[in-house]
């Protein structure tokens, strides 16, 4: 039985070291904009934590769906099918998705003004949210041909990519936030231009590589187009309502002061940072779960979902500790803003122990999507994140006057609210499959 549990272990590992590696490329991305934004200035890092948070509500909607591919073109797999003919239909879709996404972002440019920011960061915020509605082509098109190799198992070489990109990222960021020779400094604008030439590049880079790697075939299957709508859409608005119940407490803590914008973007980038250690696991589990899934497997899909759940939990504990320790150190690497540091140091010990709780909801959303069953992920961040935690947060930060901390009480106890939930019905599922 031990045994077992090791090659599963080897397998899952085998496949998520790479996207381990590329999903902390992704991230450093976002943190190389935000440590080169603080350095530029307080309003520079306010504007564009306002920004991504308002942008991520929108841009998460397409990403979502864009990320079920993998597991299922690994459930196409697992029943024999072959799969390499819904190369074009993924790359539609993600086409369709990023056309989608840029319309509804310049619709809502003028919006911004009636929100109540101060009027230096509106600007900032509407320059940023014009320029990042033509880069989400690049955006969707670099995640659906990513989750196509990932349903494969190719990871390599698009994680490999990835981690290039982040010292691009950073080199166009330094060159056109700060200027040089005859590049005007930009400021945040600058930032936008760099993701816009980084998400492109992504984007056709691994384009080209599917294209030389795999003997793609063209092909129509409007069935694929509704298992991607059916997994897909749940999974992705589960999502969305997780990232708005993040992203709005920037929304609403940026009204009262720019500050808590900027400390609030801080500690979702650290967050985000040991996330992508188990959203990598729980990637490669949806695609074995999935392989499994298909074949009919039911013993060795219950032994990967349960090697997953260990995986991340193990890992999850040595970040908390790390953050535990040292709060301050990690913090000042994104600011030298001393009242800053000072309103997010106290919040980090929260953050230790909301990591263990997200480790654990990532590998359970990644079980369901291998399994094609992703509403109860859906539910269940409506229940936590908008019936508890957004509610909570509100009554602790104004009515007890804790301000940022007691929205991230509510985050805390939502994270216990959907490990709970999904928990559960997991193991009525696995009850089934026996």
């Amino acid at each position: 039985m031990l045994k077992d549990y090791k090659i599963c272990a080897k397998n899952i590992l085998e496949l998520a070291f790479p996207i381990i590696m590329g999903n902390l490329g992704f991230i450093m991305i976002g943190v190389g904009d935000v440590i080169v934004a603080g350095r530029h200035s307080t309003d520079t890092l306010a504007a564009i934590s306002l920004a991504t948070a308002m942008l991520n509500c929108i841009l998460m909607l397409g990403i979502g769906i864009l990320s079920t591919i993998s597991a299922i073109l690994s459930n196409y797999r697992g029943e024999g099918k072959d799969i390499r003919k819904y190369f074009f239909p993924s790359v539609k879709f993600s086409l369709f998705l990023g056309l989608l996404s840029s319309i509804i972002i310049l619709i809502f440019i003028p919006i911004i003004d009636k929100i109540g920011f101060a009027p230096n960061l509106a600007k900032i915020v509407k320059d940023y949210f014009f320029i990042t509605a033509f880069a989400t082509f690049g955006g969707y098109l670099h995640c659906a041909v990513k989750e196509y190799l990932q349903a494969f198992e190719i990871v390599i070489f698009p994680n490999i990519l990835t981690i290039f990109c982040v010292f691009l990222n950073l080199f166009l960021n330094i060159i056109f936030v700060f200027g040089w020779e005859f590049i005007p400094q930009m400021g945040a604008i600058g930032l936008a231009i760099a993701s816009l030439v980084v998400r492109y590049f992504m984007g056709f880079g691994l384009l080209v590589y599917c294209l030389m790697k795999i003997k793609v075939q063209y092909y129509k299957d409007f069935n694929y187009f509704k298992d991607l709508i059916k997994v897909g859409l749940p999974s992705s608005l589960a999502i969305m309502i997780e990232f708005v119940g993040f992203n709005i407490i920037s929304v609403v803590m940026g009204r009262v002061a720019g500050i808590y914008a900027a400390a609030h973007n801080i500690l979702c980038t650290m967050s985000s940072v040991s996330f992508m250690v188990p959203l990598a696991i729980s990637n490669a589990v949806s695609v074995k779960v999935g392989f499994t899934n298909g074949s009919k497997e039911f013993a060795l899909l219950k032994k990967y979902a349960h090697t997953g759940i260990g995986m991340s939990l193990i890992f999850m504990s040595f970040s908390a500790i790390i953050f535990g320790l040292f709060p301050e150190f990690l913090v000042s690497l994104f600011t030298r803003d001393y009242e800053l540091v000072k309103v997010c140091v106290p919040i980090v010990y929260t953050l230790c122990f909301f990591q263990l709780f997200d480790g654990l909801q990532v590998s359970l959303s990644g079980i369901f999507r291998g399994l094609k069953r992703t509403k109860i992920v859906m539910i269940s961040n409506l229940i936590a994140y908008w019936i508890i935690s957004f509610p909570l947060g509100c009554v602790l930060a104004f009515k007890l006057n804790l301000n940022l901390i007691g929205f991230w009480y509510g985050l805390f106890a939502s994270s216990i609210i959907v490990c709970s939930i999904m928990s559960l019905y997991l193991k009525r599922i696995f009850k089934k499959l026996d």
